[in-house]
């Protein structure tokens, strides 16, 4: 069983910067695409951002000009840095992992609270 961990979540403020981690316990080269999604209650899960297995990168909604993923293959990691964070980017975040199969694999998430 594949497992995801996220680490690097806490409480921050306005315009302060966070960097997520995500420890995959197998070769993420092998994995097609990670990604780091997000949840606030009540809403669907929406992703933030993604990385492929050949390094392409895509960001969505307002992370876009904020936040950066990037893969750490040699730790089996990948990582997302988080610039000019605001109330709105408080949630719980995710990191999944799909695979050429598309089977998905999610972590168990850790939470981001920005205050005013």
């Amino acid at each position: 069983q594949v497992q995801l961990t996220e680490s690097g979540g806490g409480l921050v403020r306005t315009g302060e910067s966070l960097t997520l981690s995500c420890q995959v316990s197998e070769n993420i080269l092998n994995i097609q695409t990670l990604g780091w999604y997000r949840q606030t209650p009540g809403k669907q899960r929406e992703l933030v951002a993604r990385i492929t297995n050949s390094g392409g990168t895509d960001y969505y909604g307002s992370a876009k000009g904020r936040f950066t993923i990037s893969r750490k293959d040699a730790k089996n990691a990948v990582d997302l840095e988080m610039n000019n964070l605001k109330p709105e980017d408080t949630a719980t975040y995710y990191c999944s992992a799909l695979w050429s199969d598309y089977s998905r694999y999610w972590g168990q998430g850790t939470q981001v609270t920005v205050s005013s």
